[in-house]
């Protein structure tokens, strides 16, 4: 069963140190090209995600992007997503789908043209913050939980001209929801979990879920210790208990994967990295029916991406 995971900060620690090989490497990557030939993964987001010290400067998210290039695309088994087409292909071809977001945007400095040219440069996606705030909106964890500036709204009207899909993960909940009354565009949380299950400030109220739902979104289940389960060590079952409660709010065609792999320091036990999608995979199985499977584990990601990728 293939999977598609909207989520990864493979780039992030790539850029942090050039001598990880993500070919082969074995301890300082989470997610390889071994482990996703091995698990299956049919389409991988690469995010873009850089660190506190480095997020003002534009310049690190080129670097990121060369990097994708450089290091990732170049293995032949990986095929870029930028448009329907290319979804379609990499599908047909048994490609591993590769595509490109943006977490943050504090690097653009509230420049529009900057996220034009991400997006001709094949961006697909963004998260609109980080946990604290930026020149375009306040994060989940700054204490004002303030929604747009100006600016930011400029940016939401940009981003739905252009196509650019727009990702609530990190945002404020006032953030959220200035959100969803300004886009005429449906909205993604690529890694979030429901906070109904676990009490965590990343995770998504009831009324945020319903929200995505309802304009046609996707919840990416992240595999985030603590955004699953408050016990430690946190084991795969818990995850079937956001599952649960989404499919409850009538979420089970808006519900996908977004593990944050090379994003954690700690992981679920037996989903050290993604070299064990089918455990999970098999765990589902054993609780709902195969065709839901893997509307979660795939199809809901494909289908939205199929709707929403330009032409």
């Amino acid at each position: 069963m293939k999977i598609f995971d909207a989520h990864c900060d493979v780039l992030s620690k790539l850029l942090d140190n050039p001598k990880l090989d993500f070919a082969n490497e074995k301890e300082g990557l989470d997610v390889t090209l071994e482990r996703m030939l091995e698990s299956g993964i049919g389409v991988q987001n690469f995010a873009v995600y850089l660190p506190e010290r480095r997020s003002g400067e534009f310049k690190y998210v080129l670097e990121s992007i060369d990097l994708f290039h450089e290091r990732i695309l170049k293995e032949p088994q990986l095929r870029f997503i930028r448009t329907k087409n290319d979804l379609r292909l990499a599908s047909n071809e048994g490609r591993i789908g590769a595509l490109l977001s943006l977490e943050g945007v504090d690097s653009l400095n509230g420049n529009l043209a900057y996220l034009r040219i991400l997006y001709h440069l094949g961006v697909r996606s963004i998260g609109l913050t980080w946990n604290h705030a930026n020149w375009a909106a306040d994060g989940v964890l700054e204490p004002r939980n303030s929604g747009f500036t100006a600016r930011g709204k400029d940016l939401i009207k940009e981003c739905n001209r252009l196509g650019m899909i727009m990702d609530v993960s990190h945002l404020s909940e006032k953030g959220f929801w200035e959100l969803i009354e300004d886009s005429h565009k449906p909205v993604i949380a690529s890694h979030s979990n429901a906070s109904t299950i676990s009490p965590r400030l990343r995770n998504l109220t009831d009324a945020q879920i319903g929200s995505i739902i309802h304009t046609g979104g996707v919840i990416g289940i992240t595999f985030v210790p603590p955004f699953v389960s408050m016990d430690e060590p946190v084991e795969m079952d818990k995850i079937l208990l956001h599952i649960d409660h989404i499919c409850s709010l009538g979420g089970k065609r808006h519900i996908g994967l977004g593990s944050d792999f090379d994003g954690i320091q700690q992981w679920i036990v037996g989903l050290e990295h993604a070299g064990k999608y089918d455990r999970l995979v098999n765990l589902m199985l054993k609780h709902y029916r195969e065709e839901d499977v893997e509307l979660f584990v795939y199809g809901n990601w494909f289908r939205f991406y199929m709707e929403h990728l330009p032409d």
